[in-house]
């Protein structure tokens, strides 16, 4: 099962535009759809955007038009770009795959926004 690694956090003006890489211990080719997800404190985990293997793409509202979301099968990456970053995005932030291909989470990458 492949598995997910998180980077690309830290703290970031609000404002700036970091990119977020999801490494997968394996080929990502033939996952149907990966997920980026985010946990405020104090608050559950929840999906911030997702795309399908023929790059199609979902967006939670509080995120549409500020970030996007890629995967490059040659490196077996899916990246999270994050604009125009608020306090509010502050998270640790997590990908994974969906449905059947769901592997155990990982530590996640924090990400605090400050004003």
């Amino acid at each position: 099962q492949v598995q997910f690694v998180e980077s690309g956090g830290g703290l970031v003006q609000s404002g700036e535009s970091p990119r977020l890489p999801c490494v997968a211990s394996g080929s990502i080719r033939n996952i149907y759809q990966i997920g980026w997800y985010c946990q405020a404190p104090g608050k559950q985990r929840e999906p911030v955007a997702d795309i399908s293997i023929s790059g199609k793409t979902n967006f939670a509202d509080h995120v549409k038009g500020r970030f996007a979301i890629s995967r490059d099968s040659d490196e077996n990456t899916v990246y999270l770009q994050m604009n125009r970053l608020e306090p509010e995005d502050t998270a640790v932030y997590y990908c994974n795959a969906l449905g059947i291909d769901r592997a155990n989470w990982g530590q996640g990458t924090q990400v605090t926004v400050s004003s």
